[in-house]
């Protein structure tokens, strides 16, 4: 179900742990699983869950609950929004109206192109740097301007 390297990966995950405790491992592998796979169906997350020897609900309640796990297939590009209080204040919510505007999109959609999918997001942990915006849940964009989204985007296009 998943590549070798990824199942290497998620070993060296289980490690950090005392031996009866792997399932805390449930987040860095879903992580992994989904790089490789690019979401997580639902056969991805039981196969993880029994290789932490894990009931398959409990890896599903995890990566139902945490908006960077996808659980059904998404663009290339995923741009996650913060509308939290303190950047819907700050203008979060005008970035994601904005970026909305821009793909053609609404929230928990995928261009049509597949190209983005538009997430909206809660706390990221960056308050102070409002608007702020994660990219494939990796990359943090802060004060997105107008600009800087438009910049952000010919740069996702490009790749």
């Amino acid at each position: 179900m998943l590549s070798h390297e990824s199942l290497q990966q998620i070993d060296r995950e289980i490690a950090k742990y005392p031996h009866d405790q792997k399932q805390s491992a449930v987040m860095s592998a879903l992580r992994i699983a989904q790089v490789e796979k690019g979401w997580l169906p639902k056969e991805v997350i039981e196969f993880v869950a029994g290789y932490l020897g894990m009931p398959a609900i409990a890896a599903y309640e995890v990566a139902s609950f945490y908006n960077m796990y996808d659980l059904e297939p998404i663009g290339r590009h995923k741009i996650t929004v913060c509308t939290n209080l303190p950047c819907a204040l700050s203008g979060g919510v005008h970035a994601g109206e904005y970026l909305k505007e821009k793909l053609g999109i609404g929230f928990n959609e995928t261009t049509p192109d597949g190209m983005f999918t538009l997430k909206e997001g809660e706390c990221m942990g960056a308050c102070g740097d409002a608007p702020v915006m994660l990219v494939n849940n990796h990359r943090m964009c802060s004060w997105m301007t107008k600009e800087k989204i438009d910049q952000m985007l010919a740069e996702l296009e490009s790749k």
